[in-house]
């Protein structure tokens, strides 16, 4: 994500069978409660893309990204990691630099067999090859693990323009979530540190997504560069 201003980059975006999916157990409730397993033991959140874009409707955010797609997974396997799951995303992040809001697509990649170190330097050959002033990992962790100090907030009912209106209208949430993606069926996801989750759960509310349908996953999150 070369175009990331600092802030977005400290405000953003493990292996082991203690990883833990967190879910919401009601409206009324800020923090979640452990549901079955299922979070990936490490994500990597990357693009090729290198330009500033202000148009929402720049076709150039209509790739697909399938080459950057196989390039990032032979990377992984290279480093005797596994790739898992692939996931397409539309990014929308404020510049504070520009006043405004940026776009970028970019992709989320599910890594199996990569602790802390192997991530680390997955992600930075990633930077380095595709000119990415950072690159974000997170490793899902317990709750209480001394290690966690980010969430990882995904959400259904978010549509792009959702969230691009939402961060023009909240200082709040443009100043310490920075941003955030949007999957293509609508699932909004924020990598925000752990104190900022009561801030992105009204965030997420004031976009007009059900709480009470989010998954909070805890872990630890990494800007590689």
């Amino acid at each position: 994500m070369k175009n990331a201003t600092p802030r977005r980059r400290l405000r953003f975006l493990a292996t082991g069978v203690a990883a833990l999916l967190l879910g919401i157990t009601g409206a009324q409730s800020t923090y979640a409660s452990p549901v079955l397993p299922g979070c990936p033991a490490a994500e990597i959140f990357a693009t090729d893309n290198t330009a500033i874009i202000t148009d929402p409707d720049d076709p150039r955010l209509m790739t697909r990204l399938r080459h950057f797609d196989h390039e990032v997974r032979r990377i992984i396997r290279a480093h005797g990691a596994r790739p898992g799951e692939s996931t397409l995303l539309d990014g929308v992040f404020w510049s504070d630099e520009l006043q405004q809001t940026t776009y970028e697509r970019s992709r989320e990649f599910d890594v199996d067999r990569a602790g802390p170190e192997r991530l680390r330097d997955i992600a930075g050959v990633i930077a380095k090859q595709y000119d990415q002033e950072a690159v974000l990992t997170f490793r899902c962790l317990p709750r209480t693990s001394p290690e966690t100090d980010a969430v990882e907030i995904e959400v259904p009912g978010v549509e792009a323009s959702d969230l691009r209106k939402g961060l023009a209208e909240d200082p709040e949430a443009r100043e310490k979530l920075g941003g955030g993606s949007v999957t293509l069926d609508g699932r909004l996801v924020l990598v925000a540190e752990i104190e900022d989750l009561p801030l992105a759960r009204t965030f997420t509310i004031a976009l007009g997504a059900d709480w009470n349908e989010a998954q909070v996953q805890y872990g630890d999150r990494e800007f590689v560069g």
